[in-house]
């Protein structure tokens, strides 16, 4: 690299963020992480301002923002990721401060006299829900959907039902072995079928044993993309007795979708 090649190529940046090179090169085709320059043979270069641009898509996905409201999010800060980095604290601070309150709880009623043993069961009642906020049993749910066509699965998902791009991992013979995709504040997997553990895709069973349901800003908007796209769908937007506005589709191997919101 030359001296006029300041910056991080592509494969470079994926190893440092952990993000794929598929996902850096997705961000770039639709606008949303460019890179400012190219270096002499053409490669992508990223500069100071597109990681701080980078940082601030990644934040904003994990605090649930969907990819289509990232640019006007990104343009309200004006290039400027002060309320990104100040939202992400508060999202750490939370659990810390549930712990430094739980340990406060704990300090007092060890410090009451005995005699008052028998009026602890209220602060107890206080100490056990400070407990169950920071429970470190389960920690995250992560749905897994199988395909027969890994990547054919990966763009469809992302270009028709509008998922964030993840991982996706392929064998040393390039066979696609994983793929994660963001959908909210979850995350999909997205699994090849195999034989052994008898895991097969709807394509292949003709029938769909489950479903997956996505919350989204408008049902509507999303419903008129799906179609654009060519998506399947199995019935249009309709208020649900249950509170909910949504409308279902088949993605491109039999996965049936729900895509709602609540009712106002």
């Amino acid at each position: 690299m030359t001296d006029s090649e300041i910056g991080w190529r592509v494969g470079e940046l994926a190893r440092a963020t952990g993000l794929t090179v598929r996902t850096l090169h997705y961000y770039d085709e639709i606008g949303l992480v460019s890179p400012s320059g190219r270096t002499g043979g053409g490669h992508r270069l990223y500069s100071d301002g597109d990681v701080e641009r980078l940082y601030r898509v990644c934040m904003l996905r994990r605090l649930g923002l969907p990819l289509a409201s990232m640019p006007v999010a990104l343009d309200a800060d004006r290039g400027d990721a002060t309320s990104v980095l100040t939202a992400h604290l508060h999202e750490l601070d939370r659990p810390l401060e549930t712990e430094q309150r739980l340990r406060g709880r704990l300090a007092r009623l060890l410090a009451q006299p005995a005699a008052q043993a028998s009026s602890r069961g209220a602060h107890l009642l206080e100490v056990l829900e400070d407990m169950t906020a920071i429970d470190t049993g389960v920690q995250k749910r992560i749905s897994i959907l199988v395909y027969a066509d890994l990547p054919a699965a990966y763009e469809y998902l992302i270009r028709v039902f509008g998922l964030g791009p993840g991982e996706l991992n392929h064998d040393e013979s390039g066979e696609a072995v994983h793929g994660e995709l963001q959908a909210g504040d979850g995350v999909l997997w997205l699994h090849p079928e195999r034989s052994e553990f008898s895991l097969r895709s709807p394509q292949s069973v003709g029938a769909a044993t489950g479903m997956v349901a996505v919350i989204v800003d408008d049902v509507d908007a999303h419903h008129a993309h799906a179609v654009a796209e060519g998506a399947q769908i199995r019935y249009a937007p309709m208020d649900q007795p249950y509170g909910y506005r949504e409308y279902g589709a088949y993605d491109c191997e039999g996965h049936l979708w729900s895509f709602m919101k609540p009712l106002d």
